[in-house]
């Protein structure tokens, strides 16, 4: 696990940052800067209404370029990848840049490129000044939208994805960052690797990377002006290292290490359709996270226990219209038909901070993320909620459909959603719609303050679910999203773990199932914790199915709880860690095979 180690150490000669995509790539480094062009001063300046016309025909251009980066992103790699491209399509349309533009081409009479470039430098201080979770995407879709718009206002030609890179000689590519408009192209035979500076495991250009199949380490401080163009890399995707100038034998040790690794991969595919028990007899349901209906078909075939968390958002995000109750009606029944017979746990619209649609206008807020989202927002927006509300009780009666709310921090806001739910379902009662006999409820706990309730929780819901990501981050009040202070993200943090024990005992006093939902679901080693917590069913993403379920099968629960109770008594996560390195050892299990480990 490297457990002493932080965001961009340096030992020797190898470099170690944010294991973002997994796999070892070989190769030449090559180095690249993608910088908006500069906007040259004495430009000739036509009328504001030329200004204008030539501003929206660059945004015209952009938008073509990014439609079709959609679209290549949808066929190639899938909905999640595609919704990239539709989100920085939504920054074309934002009044915030577009009307700031057009009023500085009126007031200061400057060519349409000067106004856009000063728009985009007043907008791009203000998130961050912000500092909440997911800015950092934001500004990387910002400049990636300023670098296009600019180039297209100034007649320059759109970056290049092109690389001399062959199948024979492949590339590593080292950057600052690297556009997502650029790695959706990016040829896996010719680019073995991706280095960056910048970035978490959640950014646009690490969701690609793994997209693409390209092994990627994020998060490398200075790496960018430490390499030269020519200079031999290796970048190990799984253990978040880069070596610089490796020796053959090192060389050797990788290869041969990526070897292991496809070995162990076709091994992966065997675990579909084992059960995810313990060495000792423990039974841990395995579900699957999904973002949309398509996501479904895949977490079938790879042996899921069900949907442990359906995202709905998917259905409104990058919408400037709300989607109606027959809409939603069918793309839920799409997944409850896959998994008649199994458990599948619907969220309902977890909107705001970071995530909103246009056809919601939040009111100012200094921090969204701490403000007007999830159950909030849900509860105040009845022509949202209840809409939602009807296609989720229809859907039920169709198979094990169980309901969660997001970002719950009061028993108040239970009972409110509970309310909506009965109300409509007497009403579709009433009109003879097919519902259920009743609709399991269970709340999430995301906050620390929603884990120390959660014995009053528990009186009041059928399941809780513990959404680590924020849970670990409002315990430590380190923003996942923010790659300066990655290293304070620390999910193995005795904190945290004693937050996720509380919950567990709370539920099993009143005799409910807690889950986790979050990413530790997905990560091996704080998997291996949550099983040994007591947690009962792990909902992970539908790519991690098969390793966590191999890594439940290749332990005993008993040893798994022996480890927990003693990271409770931990100071720090380092020492946390420490203790499940030593319990893999000797279960003998090798942490680099894991996609992700730690």
């Amino acid at each position: 696990m490297t457990a002493g180690l932080t965001r961009s150490e340096t030992v020797g000669h190898q470099r170690f940052g944010v294991a973002a995509s997994p796999g070892i790539g070989i190769g030449r480094a090559v180095l690249v800067t993608i910088e908006p062009p500069p906007v040259p001063d004495g430009a000739p300046v036509g009328s504001p209404a030329e200004e204008e016309e030539r501003f929206f025909e660059a945004l015209a251009k952009v938008r073509a370029y990014l439609e079709e980066r959609e679209r290549y992103a949808r066929e190639h790699l899938g909905e999640t990848e595609a919704r990239i491209f539709a989100a920085e399509q939504m920054l074309l349309n934002d009044p915030t840049l577009v009307e700031g533009t057009l009023a500085l081409i009126h007031s200061q009479r400057v060519p349409a490129a000067q106004a856009f470039h000063w728009r985009m430098l007043q907008v791009r201080d203000d998130f961050q000044r912000r500092g909440h979770a997911m800015t950092l995407d934001k500004l990387h879709d910002l400049e990636d939208i300023r670098g296009l718009v600019l180039r297209a206002l100034l007649g320059q030609p759109f970056p290049d994805t092109a690389v001399d890179g062959t199948p024979e000689d492949p590339v590593v590519l080292v950057a600052y960052d690297l556009p997502p408009s650029l790695i959706v192209t990016l040829d896996p035979d010719r680019v073995t690797g991706l280095a960056l500076d910048v970035g978490t495991y959640n950014s646009h250009a690490s969701i690609l990377a793994r997209a693409r199949g390209i092994p990627a380490v994020v998060s490398l401080g200075s790496l960018s002006s430490e390499v030269r163009t020519g200079q031999r890399l290796i970048v190990d995707g799984r253990r978040g290292v880069v070596v610089l100038d490796p020796t053959p034998e090192e060389e050797k040790a990788f290869r041969d290490r990526d070897f292991r690794i496809r070995e162990w991969e076709q091994e992966l595919v065997l675990q579909a359709h084992l059960e995810p028990r313990t060495l000792d007899g423990r039974r841990v349901a395995l579900r699957a996270n999904i973002d949309q209906p398509e996501d479904a078909r895949s977490a079938r075939e790879r042996g899921a226990d069900g949907i442990g968390l359906f995202r709905t958002e998917f259905l409104v995000i990058g919408r400037r219209v709300a989607p109606d109750e027959e809409e939603q009606f069918a793309a839920y029944r799409e997944v409850v038909e896959l998994f008649s017979d199994r458990p599948v746990i619907l969220r309902t619209f977890d909107l705001g901070g970071d995530k909103l649609p246009g056809f919601i206008n939040p009111p100012p807020e200094d921090n969204p993320m701490l403000g007007w989202r999830g159950i909030r927002l849900w509860l105040d927006s009845p022509d949202l909620a209840r809409p939602q509300a009807r296609a989720i009780l229809r859907v039920a009666a169709l198979g094990d459909v169980r309901v969660m709310l997001p970002m719950v921090t009061s028993l108040d806001e239970v009972e409110r959603a509970r309310a909506i739910f009965e109300d409509e379902h007497a009403a579709l009662a009433r009109r003879g719609v097919p519902v259920p006999q009743r609709l399991r409820l269970g709340a999430m706990v995301e906050t620390p303050g929603t884990a120390l309730i959660a014995r009053e929780l528990a009186d009041r819901v059928d399941f809780l679910s513990i959404g680590t990501n924020d849970l670990v981050q409002y315990t430590l009040a380190a923003d996942r999203g923010n790659a300066k202070i990655v290293d304070h993200y620390q999910p193995l943090h005795p904190a945290v773990l004693r937050l996720i024990d509380h919950v567990v005992r709370a539920g099993a006093e009143r005799g409910i199932e807690v889950n986790v939902c979050g990413e530790m679901a997905s990560v091996a080693s704080s998997a291996y914790l949550l099983v040994g917590l007591g947690v009962e069913a792990l909902s992970v993403n539908v790519g991690a199915l098969a390793e966590i379920k191999k890594l439940i099968r290749s332990v005993r629960y008993d040893d798994a709880r022996r480890v927990a109770q003693t990271a409770l008594q931990r100071a720090s996560a380092n020492e946390v860690a420490a203790d499940v390195d030593a319990a893999f050892a000797a279960a003998g299990l090798d942490p680099s095979l894991f996609g992700r480990y730690s």
